[in-house]
């Protein structure tokens, strides 16, 4: 610092000085830290006056904080449960669920994730195989709860002439097959059209605001009547539902942690179609006492958007945008009803388990998606690259699977799918997985949502639907099944997503684990003291390896796991890398060293009946595993993924059922999986990402 040349001052006028620093408050602690920054020493200088001279105190020198934490009950975490649950429902009150013949309430979805049966849109029951830990009503805020008033003749609302085709749209004696069309209209329509004349002042916008309130209103209704502490947990979310201008997908679903004070109305597409418009809420919200985090979902279908490294107006990821970004999204949704988002077989051409579930299109449409940007294990890899070149990690997120069901009951069982929207993929034969009669065909076309192509000499109905998938759903590790634990266990990523089964798996990193931690009696004890859990950060000094602990443990209503992996990815020299691991076989095989893969365990399929393979596979898979191609000097993400022995897909299940042929250009069988939140590896010189 250079020197400061100050007068003298009276002795009267420093006491006056000091008087006045006591009390002024609020510039304490500014004060304080300039004159310990500052040390001043005082000398005369020629012309009489007082010379100040600076110096830092303690020679300026500065420690570097290491980024170590220390886990202070760990005994306490190793008791913490796996809990399953969707995050992605939609009811009457979302504009698609109710055009689509959805009747059931917010109240009957959470009726229906306790275990009861309710009744799907085509008039038959459905029902879970067992009970739901937590659910959460994702109804999109976009015109929240305005085609049920537009269907209600007796509201304000269906006075408006452009709703007038709507009127009692989902009475009994309109809830059948011909009504599609009608449906598909009201589905592509109602939106611009009622933006439109709000716009223009033709309806009032009031009104609408008011619908959409009520609605919202009863939406927390719902989850505060059926949140039961320690039994069942609700969330009350919403679904921000945008896009680009060319049907890139950027929808999210945002859930809140509590439900004692909540916005008056959910922020919407129509509020901001810029995501950065939905985190810049967020965090007002945050500043007003009410948490909150958003779930970005099919990516799959976003055509590039979702994870570009640019922001919304192409400028280069800065590092408050990302900081934003993170903050406000730490969880991804890589698996539900439309389609897998893991990665896909043009990204990751090593992985042979890449090509699951592929959902090729943009969401709502027959559209191309481009893979580049859609997928989450690219975007964890570039955001490592961000990390190397000095910004947050945008993408440092954590898994979660979902159903998107549009009935108000998730669809997860291959042998029993019902599908997602309703009357329009009610069957087989409107889903594409059995032929089409030729009435049925015609009503299709009229609809115009799919195409009805010739397979083999027998029609089908074909686009989208056949490419959906029966999945999935949110796992997380927490102490208790309340709001406040599971919430707590989002926010630390202590997640994992499954594509239906209630696959249970973990994973743990540590430089530091015992080679008896698995046999000591207290592996997750110790893998929590030692270690850290997934979402989490590793910091490593050393050259060696870390341990990863990963542990899975099978779905008895599922079929056996047949490998345990670890993915990998990480970057060098500006590049990006990734790798697939076979850690753990079952059946006593094991992993060849060249490879890196299990031997084939001998599971298959009987395609005409679906019967698998019986007494093979394993029912829990655990190894501790370190990374055969570690470099201490690279920054890299590890997460776990389990599969099942091979079962039959829906679309294979409903040829059986129809006593017909499976569709030749379908896959027949899949592997269902569970995948882990990652675990980020990296060098103690590189801080915190």
């Amino acid at each position: 610092m250079g020197q400061i040349r100050v007068k003298k001052l009276t002795t009267t006028f420093v006491w006056l000085s000091i008087g006045l620093f006591v009390a002024a408050c609020g510039q304490e602690q500014a004060d304080r830290t300039q004159t310990d920054s500052m040390p001043v020493t005082i000398t005369e200088d020629h012309a009489g006056a007082e010379e100040q001279t600076t110096t830092s105190r303690f020679g300026g020198a500065q420690l570097t904080m290491p980024p170590d934490t220390v886990n202070t009950q760990p005994q306490a975490n190793a008791q913490r449960q796996a809990f399953f649950g969707d995050l992605h429902v939609h009811t009457n009150y979302s504009f698609d669920a109710f055009a689509f013949g959805t009747v059931a309430s917010p109240y009957d979805a959470y009726r229906y994730a306790k275990g009861e049966a309710i009744k799907h849109p085509a008039g038959f029951d459905v029902q879970l195989r067992a009970p739901l830990d937590f659910y959460a009503v994702t109804d999109h805020a976009m015109f929240l709860g305005a085609v049920m008033s537009a269907a209600d003749t007796t509201s304000a609302f269906s006075r408006y002439g452009h709703v007038q085709e709507l009127h009692d749209l989902n009475m009994p004696s309109n809830q059948n097959f011909e009504s599609l069309p009608q449906r598909v209209t009201a589905f592509s329509t109602f939106l611009p059209e009622t933006l439109r004349r709000i716009t223009e002042g033709s309806v009032d916008g009031d009104m609408v605001n008011q619908i959409v309130k009520d609605a919202w209103a009863d939406i927390i209704a719902a989850a505060q009547t059926h949140n039961d502490p320690g039994k069942f947990t609700t969330f009350v979310a919403y679904e921000f539902t945008s896009s680009t201008d060319d049907r890139g997908n950027l929808h999210r679903n945002v859930i809140f942690q509590g439900a004692d004070k909540l916005p008056a109305m959910p922020f919407s597409r129509f509020h901001s179609q810029n995501p950065e418009g939905l985190w810049d809420w967020m965090d007002g919200l945050r500043d007003n006492g009410i948490e909150t985090l958003a779930i970005p979902h099919n990516s799959n279908g976003s055509n590039g958007q979702m994870f570009k490294m640019v922001d919304w107006a192409n400028n280069p990821v800065d590092d408050e945008w990302a900081r934003k970004r993170i903050r406000n999204e730490p969880l991804v949704e890589i698996t539900q009803v439309k389609g897998t988002s893991e990665t896909h077989p043009l990204l990751s051409d090593t992985d042979e388990w890449a090509d699951f579930e592929i959902m090729p299109y943009r969401v709502a449409t027959t559209l191309y998606s481009e893979p580049k940007g859609s997928y989450a294990r690219e975007a964890l890899l570039d955001g490592l690259t961000l990390a190397d070149s000095g910004i947050t990690n945008a993408y440092q997120f954590g898994f979660v699977g979902a159903s998107d069901t549009h009935t108000g009951a998730a669809s997860l069982d291959e042998s029993n799918f019902f599908s997602k929207v309703g009357l329009l993929d009610a069957d087989g034969s409107r889903r594409g997985s059995v032929p089409v009669s030729d009435g049925d065909a015609e009503v299709i076309k009229a609809a115009g949502r799919v195409n009805v192509k010739d397979i083999d000499g027998s029609n089908y109905a074909t686009g989208a639907y056949e490419t959906w998938s029966a999945s999935g759903l949110t796992g997380v590790w927490a102490e208790a099944n309340t709001r406040s634990a599971i919430y707590e266990a989002f926010r630390r990523k202590e997640t994992f997503a499954t594509s239906g089964p209630r696959i249970k798996i973990r994973l743990f990193a540590s430089s530091d684990y015992p080679e008896d931690v698995l046999t000591s009696g207290a592996a997750l004890t110790t893998a929590y003291k030692k270690g850290v859990p997934m979402g989490a950060e590793l910091h490593t000094a050393g050259e060696d390896a870390p341990q990863l602990i990963a542990m899975a443990t099978r779905d008895p209503n599922s079929a056996a796991l047949q490998r345990l992996q670890i993915v990998k990815g990480w970057t060098a020299d500006g590049k990006n890398h990734e790798r697939v691991y076979d850690i753990a076989c079952s059946d006593g095989g094991a992993v060849d060293p060249d490879t890196q893969r299990c031997p084939d365990n001998g599971a298959q399929v009987n395609l005409s009946n679906c019967a698998i393979t019986q007494n093979v596979g394993a029912a829990n898979l655990e190894m501790v595993w370190q990374d055969p191609d570690f470099n201490p000097n690279h920054r890299a993400f590890y997460y776990a993924r389990v599969l099942e022995n091979p079962t039959c897909r829906w679309s294979t299940w409903d040829a059986i059922k129809a006593g017909v042929q499976p569709r030749s250009d379908l896959k027949k069988t899949l592997q269902e999986r569970a995948w882990t939140s990652p675990i980020w590896v990296l060098p103690v010189a590189a801080g915190r990402s």
